[in-house]
């Protein structure tokens, strides 16, 4: 009796470990699903074994890796929560076992064609959330014991894991995407002007909400804008896209930037609600002479005329957008743009640093900023501001007013 024990429990450990092997997180979700379910499949001595994982706009479980039924996969299968034997498992998120399978205990085709007898089937949670079900299957009726159905919890827990690390994956691949293809992928040739950016994500924080535009208006002004929305990652991004084309759209109808803005809080406020936006918004005339700007919450950008260092200008800062109360009438600031001047346009990413006050690090700015090439400009900025990783994502845009006119 004791011997036998020692067997059972000798025999639990090796499948504990099959499933907890350190090697295991070396790999991609993919390859990690494979090789979970080839371990599952040896270890619980079955004849097929599948993840489903849950669209969760529709409410469907979709067939995403399987051994002996690599067809439901290459078809493409979905089932609704509630329906067939995977749907019900994910409908009360508990356990499911069927040791001999009948006409309408399951709706894939790929199943009843196989022709399981006995299934077992577990759900897959992630921070709390259903994700998906692990099921396996064999072809002869199988009585699956309470061990079994232990087992198959742990490979689901470890299946989630890596669902959940390719799921942020892809949303920071899908965030840097859309980001990138918003920003633009060429500034404006503008006779008399120079123009130069920047655009990096921060190395820790991810993908943010960072943004800066540049257009050509039909009244002959040059549109600047750069922005920060609050947060990170993919709903960062798509709310930073979907604030852009707004902005551009209310500068075609406003000649003030004060006025654009406001018409953009109140976007915000109403189809954006919680999502808290720095912006600044700089009009250059045509005869490029003056900058018409207005901050909503933005850090003041920074000036620099020949003969004289950097300074930021003295435009008044109104409420960021979507503060979700009425402000007051916003202000917008004209200053004159010399030849030879600079003007740089930055998000806090470039000049915030960890336990050191914002004042530094604008300080740190102004110093470098010098009349120059914009390109130089940036360079220069980014060589002796921008950490080599940055925990924050940086985006800057610089104007050059040449000393020859348009």
């Amino acid at each position: 009796m004791v011997e036998q024990r020692l067997i059972g429990d000798d025999e639990r450990l090796r499948r504990i470990e099959a499933v907890t092997d350190a090697t295991l997180s070396r790999l991609d979700a993919a390859d990690l699903f494979d090789e979970l379910l080839d371990r599952v499949r040896d270890l619980l001595d079955v004849d097929t074994a599948a993840i489903l994982l849950l669209d969760t706009h529709v409410q469907q479980l979709v067939a995403t890796a399987a051994k002996g039924l690599e067809e439901e996969v290459r078809q493409g299968f979905r089932v609704s929560v509630g329906r067939g034997f995977a749907g019900r498992i994910a409908l009360t998120r508990r356990p499911v076992v069927v040791e001999d399978v009948v006409p309408g205990s399951v709706v894939n085709p790929v199943l009843v064609a196989m022709g399981l007898r006995s299934l077992l089937g577990v759900p897959m949670f992630a921070r709390g959330e259903l994700i998906g079900v692990l099921h396996v299957g064999t072809l002869r009726r199988r009585h699956f014991t309470d061990d079994d159905v232990r087992l198959l919890e742990l490979v689901a827990d470890r299946a989630s894991l890596a669902s959940l690390a390719r799921s942020n994956n892809l949303d920071h691949s899908a965030a840097l995407a859309l980001q990138r293809s918003l920003l633009p992928t060429q500034l404006p040739g503008v006779p008399g002007l120079d123009l130069a950016a920047r655009y990096v994500p921060g190395h820790v924080a991810g993908v943010g909400g960072d943004w800066y535009d540049v257009f050509v208006l039909p009244s002959g002004w040059l549109g600047l804008v750069i922005g920060d929305v609050s947060g990170h990652g993919l709903q960062s991004a798509v709310v930073m896209g979907r604030i852009r084309s707004a902005l551009r759209a209310y500068a075609l109808v406003c000649d003030d930037p004060a006025e654009a803005l406001t018409l953009l809080d109140r976007k915000v406020g109403h189809f954006e609600a919680g999502n808290l936006t720095t912006a600044l918004y700089a009009m250059i005339s045509p005869d490029h002479t003056r900058i018409r700007l207005s901050a909503a919450g933005h850090l003041r950008p920074v000036l620099a005329v020949p003969g004289r260092s950097g300074e930021p200008v003295a435009v008044h800062t109104d409420p960021p957008l979507g503060t979700g109360r009425r402000p007051p009438a916003r202000q917008h600031t004209e200053v004159r743009f010399p030849p030879g001047a600079v003007f740089v346009c930055f998000t806090d990413g470039l000049v915030e640093r960890r336990h050191e006050v914002i004042d530094v690090g604008l300080g740190r700015l102004a110093d470098v900023v010098r009349p120059a090439p914009a390109e130089q400009v940036c360079a220069a900025v980014m060589g002796a501001l921008a950490a080599e990783q940055p925990t924050d994502d940086i985006a800057m845009l610089v104007v050059h007013r040449l000393t020859t006119s348009p």
